[in-house]
């Protein structure tokens, strides 16, 4: 155990964190897993919790894996990852899986492994990297809106036209941290102004395109405008994404301070997506607010350390990679989380690192371990130099131990000891 940790790189609070948000999740999944195995008849509740942990144990190789890479590597990667994302998203918008009868154009299978793949969330991943290699390679050059038009925008309305038409949230999600980042990459005001007054005609254009012709492609328009009527109304009807939120907000309340306990849920069996989008109203119901304050300093910390990490990274493009990835972990898990006690609509963002499923924690993982390959640099560069004094050192050593030995040896022969004397002498 000790030989591991000492190969750990990078900062060591992120990886505490990111162990202990990894050890709260099993509780929780195991619990809400019997909503899959009692009301559904599915599985096991023992074989979801292996399926959790061999998740989020690749997840860990992922981590380790990817913090070894020197993170500028992920500038070259990017560029080649940008067009295979793209063709990615547009098999899965019209190859999509069904998932209990259900339109699920967001997944694909993978073939031979018959595991289900979320493409949109590794399209989120290399754009974001893309898009904080271009904003480190400008920064100090004069550009255009042209410019960045092509090389920037371009890309990112690509993959963002593509993510839309199965999944709202994530599309939102992917744009609004884009902005963020540009806006922290120092892009031109006037320019990012531009470029969200487009999103939103496009965003307009694209609904009034779904509306009128319905069945002209998979998309899920009605579902969007249903979840945001439902939301600001307040009405709770038969719908289903009301009925999951009632739900919620009843485990919510009957967790109170302390909580009913581990594995005590009762509205478990009651929500469909228990496990996964609202396995945080489960935490809550069986360790109440003090369950949900803990999570809460968590997801906080770890902002913190990214921030500190930002303003310590040597490069440009370390800093964005920092807040390009690192943000969007603790914005998504404050969304899921405000979801959960409907201070915003149902988006189908899950709780990163703690729900069920494999995408999204090894997404959230490569995510993680980029992050630590930039906190390393400046580590990794002492213990080098380090290494390669103790190395000169023991060289030294070497040659010095061979230079004493010479010189006596030339002593020696001074002295006349010459090793063919004895036959010379017959």
């Amino acid at each position: 155990m000790n030989f591991l940790i000492n190969r750990l790189r990078g900062d060591k609070v992120i990886w505490a964190i990111v162990v202990l948000l990894a050890l709260i999740s099993f509780l929780p999944v195991y619990s809400a897993s019997t909503n899959l195995v009692y009301v559904i008849g599915k599985g096991s509740t023992i074989g979801y919790l292996l399926k959790h942990f061999v998740h989020l144990f690749i997840g860990f190789v992922i981590i380790f894996w990817v913090h070894k890479v020197p993170y500028h590597i992920f500038r070259a990667l990017s560029i080649i990852g940008i067009p295979v994302v793209i063709l990615l998203l547009i098999y899965t918008l019209f190859q999509g899986t069904t998932i209990g009868g259900a339109n699920a154009s967001r997944w694909i299978q993978i073939p031979f492994v018959g595991i289900g793949f979320q493409t949109s969330t590794l399209a989120f991943t290399i754009l974001m990297v893309y898009v904080a290699r271009y904003l480190a390679k400008v920064s100090d050059k004069e550009y255009s809106f042209k410019d960045s038009l092509m090389e920037l925008w371009l890309p990112v309305f690509g993959v963002l036209a593509l993510v839309l038409p199965a999944n709202f949230s994530t599309t939102a999600l992917i744009f609004s941290m884009v902005c963020m980042l540009v806006y922290v990459g120092q892009y031109p005001l006037k320019y990012l102004g531009v470029i969200i007054g487009a999103g939103i005609i496009a965003l307009t254009f694209f609904i009034l395109v779904a509306k009128a012709f319905p069945n002209a492609m998979p998309n899920r328009v009605d579902t969007w405008i249903s979840r945001v009527d439902s939301f600001l109304d307040g009405e709770n009807d038969v719908r289903d994404d009301d009925y999951q939120i009632t739900q919620a907000k009843v485990a919510i309340a009957t967790g109170k301070i302390h909580g009913l306990g581990p594995g005590k849920s009762v509205q478990k069996n009651f929500l469909p997506q228990s496990s996964s989008d609202f396995i945080f109203a489960i935490i809550v119901e069986e360790y109440g607010l003090i369950g949900a304050v803990t999570i809460l300093f968590f997801y906080l910390l770890l902002f913190v350390r990214f921030i500190i990490n930002a303003q310590k990274a040597s490069t440009l493009f370390g800093k964005l990679l920092i807040v390009g990835l690192g943000f969007p972990i603790i914005f998504q898990a404050l969304i899921n989380m405000a979801v959960a006690v409907e201070l915003l609509p149902v988006t189908g963002q899950t709780l990163p690192l703690i729900s069920a499923g494999g995408t999204s924690i090894w997404m959230t993982c490569i995510s993680i371990g980029i992050i630590l390959s930039v906190t390393k640099k400046d580590e990794e560069v002492a213990l080098d130099e380090q290494e390669s004094k103790n190395r000169e050192e023991a060289l030294q050593r070497i040659i010095n131990k061979e230079l004493e030995v010479s010189a006596n040896e030339t002593d020696e022969d001074k002295e006349g000891l010459n090793p063919l004397e004895p036959i010379l002498n017959q």
